[in-house]
């Protein structure tokens, strides 16, 4: 079961900033979830529409500057990031899923994969595009059908993970609320890993391993780490059927 670091480590830094991505990486986490918004020409990594709730700012962030942006404090004196700050912070170190919010055009996020592919040392299989916005996934996978996209839900559909799989999507990622074994079952019938969202409590993490959910979104990496070690130790020790029949 992967690990990703929800916005990075956002229970030990604040959330989408540079430091809440070094600390992720440092926990050893399989991959960092991001959120991007366009202001002006740039792109931010930003969760929420508005600006108070994690900055020093307030507003929609729609309506600012880049000269506004620059001045935000986030949170422990970090500035909000351009996405292009992120991935040179990042490098290559995990998966990178780049949740599509705030944006209307989704080039100038491709532009930055590849150029992320061609200065760092990313590799173009490390990214993830997600958005509950899939007519934004279906024109990724028209401009560039190589990008692996994440059809996010915060639903059940009657027909489970189809809509994903009618996107071409990469993987499905869904709200913890809204999962089943059922649909877990009809995403992997379909080729689908599922990447299930957000996880933080151990009775939750357990059951996304008893389910056999392919990867999580936490806010608390290091502990969803430290739960993955104890399920590989306990499968560990579990005898096989093997070591049964030459015992006896």
């Amino acid at each position: 079961m992967l690990i990703f670091a929800h916005r990075g480590a956002s229970s030990e830094a604040p959330e989408n900033t540079l430091e809440a991505f070094q600390i992720a990486i440092e926990r050893g986490v399989d991959g960092i979830e991001i959120d991007v918004h366009a202001v002006e020409d740039e792109l931010y990594v930003i969760h929420d529409r508005w600006l108070h709730r994690t900055t020093s700012g307030s507003g929609r962030v729609k309506d600012q500057s880049k000269a506004i942006m620059a001045l935000l404090d986030a949170g422990n004196g970090q500035v909000v990031p351009t996405l292009w700050q992120t991935l040179q912070c990042i490098n290559g170190a995990c998966v990178l899923n780049i949740e599509l919010k705030g944006i209307s055009d989704v080039l100038p996020v491709l532009q930055h994969i590849d150029r992320a592919v061609n200065e760092l040392d990313f590799r173009l299989e490390q990214f993830i595009l997600s958005s509950f916005n899939h007519h934004l996934l279906f024109n990724v996978k028209q401009l560039r059908p190589s990008i692996q996209i994440g059809a996010l839900t915060a639903s059940c559909p009657l027909d489970y993970a189809a809509f994903a799989q009618q996107l071409n999507a990469y993987s499905v990622h869904i709200d913890i609320d809204c999962l089943s074994a059922d649909f877990v079952f009809d995403a992997h019938q379909r080729g689908l890993p599922v990447y299930v969202y957000t996880v933080d409590e151990i009775e939750d993490l357990d059951d996304m391993a008893a389910m056999g959910v392919n990867g999580v979104f936490t806010n608390v990496p290091s502990r969803a780490l430290v739960r993955r070690a104890h399920h590989l130790q306990t499968a560990e020790a579990q005898p096989s059927p093997l070591s049964y029949s030459s015992q006896s």
